[in-house]
Parts: C-alpha cells; sequence; structure tokens
C-alpha cells in the first residue's frame, strides 16, 4: 500500500476541463453563482452545480450564503498558487487555448492572481523591491527589510494590520505567463488594494484583466522602477 499525499485525487478534480474553466474563472478572487460558472464552463446549470460539489468536496472551492443566493469562491491562496503553477507549467509545454484575442495581451500585461498583481506589473513590482534591496529572502521565502518597511508604510500600507494577521506577509507565486515569481501574500493583496484606492487600477469587469490608468501607470513605474538607481 502506498501511503503520502493522495495527488491524483486532487489532479482528477482539476483535470476535467469543465472544472478547470470554473476554477480559472475563480481566480478573479470573486465568489460567483452557479450560474455564472455555468456559463464560464459551458455547461448547464444542474451539470455545473455537480462540478461545485466535487470541488467543494475535494477542498478546492468553498461556498457562501447570501440571502436565497449560494455564492462559490476558491477555498484559499493555496489553491490559487497550485493553478498559477500549473498554468505556466501548461504554457511551457506548448498547452495554450487555441482561441487568442486581445485580453490575452492585456491578461499577461495585469492581471488579478486570487487577491494580487500578476503579469507583467507584477514581477516589476516583485523584481523592484529586491533590486532596491526593500526584499531579502530567507531561505525561499520572502521577507521585507526595514527599508521596505518604510517603503510600504509611505504607499499608505497598514504594515501593522499586516504583521498581526496569521496569514503570511510575503510570498512567492509563479508567475503562469512568464514563469517567473511575483508578490503573493497578505502584502500582495494589500498593495493590490493600494493602488485600487489611489486609482491606479482598477478591475475590468467580467474578466482577470487589471487596467492602469494613464497617470497610475506613471506613479506605478515611479514607486516600482524597472532599472532603480543604486541606493545610498
Amino acid at each position: 500500500m502506498k501511503h503520502g499525499p493522495d495527488i491524483a485525487r486532487i489532479a482528477s478534480l482539476i483535470g476535467d476541463p469543465a472544472r478547470a474553466n470554473i476554477l480559472t474563472a475563480l481566480m478573479s478572487g470573486k465568489a460567483l453563482t452557479a450560474s455564472e460558472l455555468a456559463a464560464e464552463a459551458g455547461v448547464s446549470p444542474s451539470t455545473a452545480s455537480s462540478h461545485l460539489g466535487r470541488l467543494s468536496e475535494g477542498g478546492l472551492v468553498r461556498e457562501a450564503r447570501q440571502g436565497r443566493h449560494k455564492y462559490f469562491a476558491l477555498a484559499g491562496e493555496e489553491v490559487a498558487q497550485v493553478l498559477e503553477a500549473l498554468m505556466g507549467f501548461a504554457a511551457g509545454q506548448g498547452h495554450l487555448r487555441t482561441r487568442t484575442g486581445p485580453k490575452d495581451a492585456q491578461l499577461r500585461e495585469a492581471r488579478v492572481c486570487y487577491n494580487h498583481l500578476a503579469g507583467t506589473r507584477g514581477i516589476q513590482l516583485y523584481d523592484s523591491l529586491f533590486a532596491r534591496d526593500f526584499m531579502v529572502l530567507e531561505g525561499d521565502v520572502p521577507r521585507l527589510t526595514e527599508a521596505g518597511v518604510s517603503f510600504v508604510r509611505d504607499l499608505g500600507v497598514d504594515f501593522d494590520h499586516l504583521v498581526k494577521s496569521r496569514a503570511p506577509v510575503c510570498r512567492t507565486c509563479l508567475d503562469w505567463s512568464a514563469r517567473r515569481p511575483h508578490l503573493a501574500g497578505s502584502l500582495g493583496r494589500a498593495l493590490l488594494k493600494r493602488f485600487e484606492m489611489m486609482g491606479w487600477t482598477y478591475r475590468v469587469r467580467d474578466t482577470r484583466i487589471v487596467s492602469f490608468t494613464s497617470e497610475g501607470l506613471r506613479q506605478f513605474n515611479g514607486a516600482f522602477p524597472v532599472n532603480p538607481a543604486p541606493r545610498v
């Protein structure tokens, strides 16, 4: 008898095309109804409900009721990281959807990965923090330096609140479109929320696309320069 984690069970849940489409739709971080997810998966509402029951039993999604409506969301950030890594692996093997369009370039530029910024702009943020010694690696885990803490506080992030929460402050997430890391964890979530509050970004409805305003992009590039000058 073999012992250890049952990856075959999880893989079978993700491997069904309809369930994969449902999970991908939930990578937006929004909670959606079974009807909305049925449309995303291209199946009937009853079939979607059956798939959602299996995903819920498997610990990949969670459900919540609000009035007469039932909503579904990913069970947590770990699920999102697994999905993002699988997307990257599939892209690296050449397994891409054949129906491409303008939105694909926008998704690669900037998108929400469950609750944090991903794509080219997410990688820019991650690389810029390291380039200016605002972040360092302890083993495989990123950590803000004292200068980094001051920097995010200056941006308006309540860092003390992040530290008090049980969620990891900094985590890496492998970006599927570039197969390089971007910043996840409660800090990644707080930064994206802050960008939205400051009017730098907004979410494109019914997509995972994060769009920057012209002024927001200028401010973002100033805060997270691609080739920052050496700190003195």
